[in-house]
């Protein structure tokens, strides 16, 4: 007879279930607030069974993301990161009744409830149902044909990170930062690799419109809106490094996309994240990917101005100096909110992303357009030089002061909270604000005449590009650690799915 599984909050100081002496298990991967550390009210803590940072982030507790949600982290049950808790688990469930203890206050939809099916179901029985879109629970069929390139695609493009295109843009602003260090070939060469993922990426982004429509839909609703900005920023940034090389057209039709994309979701995202009732009201939902709505706003600024110096354009400057404005107050805005968020609300290290370094990235990209904005004739632009050069300044000397208590934000969490560092799509939030505020320095430098600025900047490009050597590797470590595991099947097996 099956051992009987409960569902309880930690703060119900319940010592039975089911009228028997029962295991508890927290199996929250944070400490609950409230609950003090002697005398905790389980018998065991497995932290690790939880689902991963990255997918309760996504997840944001929405219930209408709870059958994909439930499907993702089924799948990372079967991970090795997981695997060991979870046997652990299932082990105490087979010879004790069990109570799943959590601090979450929607049990029904929370990571609880997908454990207790996943114990109540050891075989996978429900997995074999035609209507139910499940993995069979770690099993592995010795007789399955091993997926094919075509299936692993499709998995790849249907479990896309809306901000994956943030690859093109650190490539294509580490490849700016060696143009203006004067290191042509090792700019050609990440320009080329930033333009083959560009168009590998941008078609991917379509056919998970057209097929995938209800899981994009479910993105561009949730936590991790503002990343789909990367589409029209990547395309803005490349724009941006091609016009001084005198390919005005191709950096037009760059420019053509990202003002499009500018157009459809600067708006779009803020209007359906107020118009929308499918989220919950809820401050522990706001990132540093919300500072990419005034990123892409700089962004087309940048692009804009950088094309109306090798082909002069009224049009072109205009737009320069009023997408400059818009995300400066952009900025200011997000900075409100999102400051309001870390000093307001408990932030826990799993749930600290590299995206915070974005904060000083939308800063540096600010001081880079400015720096363009400058360098056009006079008259061209509808603000004051002064005024310009002045909030660069300003906007540099935050993003200067920021890096110090980013830093030691990366400390605090890998550190002295021993959050194990591996290689995930953030990484590359990362480097593009390293990058580009690289850039800025030197660009700043050389157009104020600041010598030690100029200096420094020249040796900032070196740090940028390094640390894009660094990710780079990594992401092509973590590919090919992933590669054996799809030839043989395993994937399918343990139905491990693509974080978010």
């Amino acid at each position: 007879m099956a051992k009987p599984i409960a569902c309880r909050r930690i703060y119900e100081q319940t010592s039975t279930d089911h009228g028997e002496v029962s295991v508890r298990v927290l199996v929250d991967r944070v400490w609950p607030e409230g609950i003090r550390r002697g005398g905790a009210p389980f018998d065991e803590w497995l932290r690790d069974v939880a689902p991963s940072a990255e997918l309760q982030g996504w997840f944001g507790h929405d219930p209408l993301r709870f059958g994909e949600f439930r499907r993702r982290y089924l799948g990372e049950l079967g991970d090795p990161v997981h695997r060991r808790a979870a046997a652990r688990l299932r082990e105490l469930a087979e010879h004790s009744s069990l109570t799943l203890l959590t601090a979450t206050q929607d049990m029904g939809h929370s990571h609880v409830a997908v454990l207790a099916e996943w114990l109540a179901d050891p075989d996978g029985r429900d997995a074999r149902r035609p209507d139910a879109d499940r993995p069979e629970f770690g099993r592995v069929d010795a007789g399955a044909r091993p997926p094919g390139w075509r299936a692993a695609v499709s998995a790849a493009v249907t479990n896309l990170n809306p901000g994956a295109l943030a690859f093109v843009m650190g490539t294509g602003i580490v490849s700016t930062a060696l143009y203006v260090n004067d290191a042509g070939t090792a700019s050609a060469a990440l320009l080329w690799v930033a333009l083959a993922g560009f168009v590998v990426l941008v078609p991917a982004y379509g056919w998970r419109l057209l097929r995938r429509r209800e899981r994009f839909v479910a993105d561009l609703l949730g936590p991790r809106a503002f990343a789909f900005l990367t589409l029209a920023i990547s395309s803005n940034v490349l724009a941006a490094r091609l016009a001084p090389d005198g390919r005005t057209a191709v950096a037009g039709a760059f420019l053509a996309f990202g003002a499009l994309g500018w157009l459809l979701l600067d708006y779009g995202i803020p209007l359906a994240l107020i118009t929308t009732l499918k989220r919950g009201p809820s401050l522990d939902q706001v990132n540093g990917t919300w500072f990419l709505w005034a990123v892409g706003s700089e962004s087309l600024a940048l692009a804009a101005a950088s094309l109306d110096r090798v082909s002069p354009s009224h049009v072109l400057s205009v737009l320069a100096v009023l997408c400059w404005a818009i995300g400066l107050m952009q900025y200011l805005l997000t900075a409100a909110i999102v400051l309001a968020r870390l000093l307001a609300r408990p932030v826990q290290p799993e749930g600290l992303m590299t995206s915070v370094w974005i904060f000083m990235g939308a800063a540096a990209i600010a001081v880079l357009a400015a720096v363009r904005l400058i360098a056009l004739p006079p008259g061209g632009t509808l603000l004051s030089r002064p005024v310009i050069l002045g909030s660069s300044v300003i906007l540099w000397a935050f993003s200067s002061w920021l890096i110090p208590l980013l830093l030691a934000l990366g400390v605090w969490r890998h550190a002295l909270r021993r959050i194990p560092l591996h290689y995930d799509l953030g990484w590359w939030n990362l480097v593009f604000p390293i990058g580009m505020y690289a850039v800025a320095t030197h660009e700043l430098g050389r157009a104020t005449g600041t010598s030690w600025m100029t200096t420094m900047g020249h040796w900032e490009v070196w740090v940028a590009a390094a640390v894009w050597a660094v990710v780079f590797t990594a992401m092509l470590a973590a590919m090919l650690r992933r590669r054996p595991t799809t030839a043989h099947g395993s994937a399918a097996g343990t139905g491990q799915a693509a974080r978010p």
